[in-house]
């Protein structure tokens, strides 16, 4: 019962931690602006400006560049909840609530929920207009499953690596430097451009970095092809990174707090 009541208790709080996170992140018009109206734009940028230069074969370039917007759309988004916790952290928030009778724990659970949460609905939104202006996955039910489970694991891994960031750093500037990082993995890999085309040394490291494997995956449950090794790849390397930064993030907050 007393697990029971403590499993309760934390599922509650951070319920409540994370309602106060999503009502800023939902009020802010420049993150909305970044996670939604920035990767629509892209979208139409890639596909109706520079798509026709592209080479993608017998897929129709925007059904090709789909699952890297969706995925720049959640790596943008993730370096929101760096800034939010640096925030917190520099305003002295933490140590109010710390002075409450609610657990740590969710304190730090609440930006990562929030950040699940705010990530998936933009990816959402993104996806839904990438269907009106001619987007045609072939799915089914299963693959969809699939699908959102990867955007799901990837916005977790981000999450973990934004929250590191976000306790680690001096400035709120400095808090979502990493997503420049990510943003530079994107753009060399297969997300715009398959990567036969690119040339040998950038192409090797295109084929041996994490996103590509991510959106290789992606794109063929969306485009009901073989996946083939690409979907373990690919949780092989959210699942290490997660836990990687989960570690440092709560050795970090641990720190912080003590």
């Amino acid at each position: 019962m007393k697990i029971l009541s403590q499993i309760k208790r934390n599922f509650s709080d951070t319920a409540v931690m994370s309602g106060r996170v999503l009502r800023h992140a939902f009020r802010s018009i420049d993150t909305l602006i970044t996670v939604v109206a920035m990767p629509i734009v892209m979208m139409l940028l890639f596909g109706y400006v520079l798509g026709g230069a592209m080479n993608t074969g017998s897929v129709n370039y925007l059904n090709y560049v789909v699952p890297g917007i969706i995925l720049y759309a959640i790596a943008s988004g993730t370096a929101y909840a760096a800034l939010r916790l640096h925030n917190d952290v520099s305003a002295g928030i933490f140590d109010r609530f710390h002075s409450m009778p609610i657990l740590k724990s969710s304190i730090l659970g609440g930006h990562v929920l929030t950040s699940l949460v705010f990530n998936m609905f933009s990816a959402a939104l993104v996806l839904l207009f990438a269907v009106l202006i001619g987007f045609r996955p072939e799915a089914g039910i299963a693959a969809w499953l699939l699908v959102v489970g990867i955007m799901l694991l990837f916005t977790l891994t981000m999450t973990w690596v934004s929250v590191t960031f976000g306790l680690l750093a001096s400035s709120a500037e400095g808090a979502g430097v990493f997503a420049y990082l990510v943003l530079v993995l994107l753009f060399i890999s297969s997300a715009f451009a398959p990567t036969e085309s690119m040339p040998g040394i950038v192409r090797a490291f295109a084929e041996h970095q994490p996103m590509t494997p991510l959106i290789e995956t992606m794109r063929s449950l969306l485009l009901n092809k073989s996946v083939g090794n690409n979907a373990l790849l690919a949780v092989i390397w959210c699942v290490g990174i997660c836990i990687a930064f989960y570690i440092a993030a709560t050795q970090i907050y641990k720190h912080k707090t003590a």
